[in-house]
């Protein structure tokens, strides 16, 4: 009888030990703070540091980790840029182009995505409490995609009664039919910082990080700004007084050797032209508003990291920070996105992390679809195989990958541009094509796709172009621009 207790209570201790275990291991797994920051192009401080712009959280969280420098998105615009980081597709495989309502991103019709699995649900699938507010999908998020969800203020304000500077139409009044009015717009508004929607999103992610959790956590935050338009309060403006500001390269006969449908593409009268910013004096009281958001965004980032490092979850979570798209102030001659070219295409990307090096940047051209993988790999959780990004975690640690890496641009069906070697390729559907080589020409002023000197790069990017161009998705649409209406109309047979 005592040898039958003795068996039971060793086996009792072993269990026991090993339910110890199971918690150890579950609670090892990291936290998850992925942010994503609307419309902000490279001029941080910790990537350009352009016009002594004050960034000093985004420089606080380039420390505690890593910033890929020459990070790109998958498509210049926000909708299918979104949507491809989600479900770790390209466009060209999903066919989502334009701007799709985020139920309808996964959707019986779309043979790509009617089974896949958005990054923060694989999350949950794997034993997470998953969080998410503010803009994160193109919107906020599907129905039911977060545990927890704090919604999305509608638009982009607040907003003033009365447009300061621009109208929203430009020089397109006579065809509103055929262009969309855009909320591109500049001026100190509102009063306080606690207006602003982002701030109200930093309180709902500061409450819950100071609570309690049975499980790891992934929580999704989404910044408005710095999308237009372009107010804040006063106080930002005033780290930037006018005297100051420089204005981005800008080269007046720039478009001269662009390709017809990379002019049709770039037709965006609803936007200020440089032309006209130069003319009226407004180009360096946009850029000082594009500024003073950034500013603002980096004020709000730091009450985020300063929450984190006072919570019990600052030395076990993993940080990811990331844009949709960059922003053209008035290079290529608008003030935009929307472009195949290098100032629409590049983004922050910054990762922290117990197991990354801190301070590190990498200058290897690397894409916003591996967020989805590597976020993974961090996690200590197994790959998804529908991703058709590739984890970066190898190249933050060891270097690995830096000679061969290259980042893939789409916008429209069949319209693709390559990032590689310090070269950018664009071949558009039609076949025509643009090639820059920014050793010599880091403005891309210069169309060398002609040059006989540059055809052997030029073949080696062609053969990475995506083998793959599906038709436009039907619940995708850019209205907003003509080319891409009548684009979708054409090769979908409408």
């Amino acid at each position: 009888m005592k040898k039958i207790v003795l068996v039971l209570t060793v086996i009792s201790l072993v269990l026991s030990s090993c339910k110890s275990d199971d918690k150890k291991a579950k609670a090892a797994k990291p936290n998850v703070l992925f942010i994503a920051v609307d419309d902000l192009n490279n001029w941080i401080s910790p990537i350009q540091n352009f016009s002594n712009v004050k960034t000093p959280n985004f420089h606080r969280l380039a420390k505690m980790g890593v910033t890929f420098t020459n990070a790109h998105v998958q498509a210049p615009l926000c909708g299918p840029s979104r949507a491809s980081l989600m479900t770790g597709l390209r466009p060209s495989t999903t066919g989502i182009y334009g701007m799709t309502p985020d139920n309808k991103i996964r959707r019986a019709g779309n043979k790509a995505t009617n089974d896949i699995t958005f990054l923060p649900e694989y999350f949950e699938q794997n034993g997470y409490h998953t969080m998410g507010i503010g803009k994160l999908f193109h919107i906020h998020a599907p129905d039911s995609v977060f545990n927890e969800s704090g919604g999305r203020v509608r638009g982009f304000g607040p907003y003033p009664k009365k447009r300061f500077v621009w109208d929203g139409f430009g020089t397109s009044k006579s065809k509103k039919e055929k262009y969309g009015r855009t909320s591109t717009d500049w001026g100190a508004f509102p009063e306080k910082d606690s207006l602003m929607p982002d701030h109200q999103s930093v309180n709902w992610v500061t409450e819950r990080l100071h609570k309690d959790y049975d499980k790891p956590f992934f929580m999704g935050l989404g910044f408005l700004r710095v999308h237009v338009p372009l107010y804040v309060p006063q106080k930002w403006f005033d780290l930037y007084p006018l005297e100051d500001i420089q204005t981005p390269p800008y080269k007046s006969d720039d478009l001269n050797d662009i390709p017809p449908v990379g002019m049709q593409i770039n037709d965006l009268p609803m936007m200020p032209s440089t032309e006209w910013a130069k003319e009226s004096g407004e180009w360096k009281k946009i850029v000082q508003a594009y500024l003073a958001c950034i500013s603002y965004v980096d004020y709000e980032l730091g009450r985020v990291l300063d929450a984190l490092e006072n919570s019990k979850y600052a030395d076990n979570t993993v940080i990811v920070l990331w844009s949709d798209h960059g922003y053209r102030l008035g290079e290529k001659g608008t003030f935009a996105k929307h472009a195949l070219w290098e100032t629409a295409t590049k983004a922050p990307l910054l990762f922290a992390g117990p197991d990354l090096p801190k301070g590190k940047k990498i200058d290897a051209p690397v894409e916003m679809l591996s967020i989805y993988p590597t976020l993974l790999e961090l996690s200590g959780l197994p790959a998804y195989q529908r991703n058709e990004g590739y984890s970066l975690v190898d190249m933050m640690q060891q270097d690995k990958g830096l000679a061969e890496a290259k980042a893939i641009t789409t916008f429209g069906m069949n319209n693709h541009a390559i990032k590689m070697n310090g070269y950018r390729y664009i071949q558009y559907e039609d076949g025509k094509e643009e090639f820059y080589d920014h050793n010599s020409d880091p403005n891309e002023w210069n169309n060398e796709a002609g040059n006989p000197k540059y055809k052997a790069q030029i073949e080696k990017m062609k053969g990475f172009l995506p083998k793959v161009n599906s038709k436009w998705d039907a619940s995708s649409n850019y209205t907003f621009q003509p080319y891409f209406v009548e684009q979708k109309a054409r090769v979908n047979g409408k």
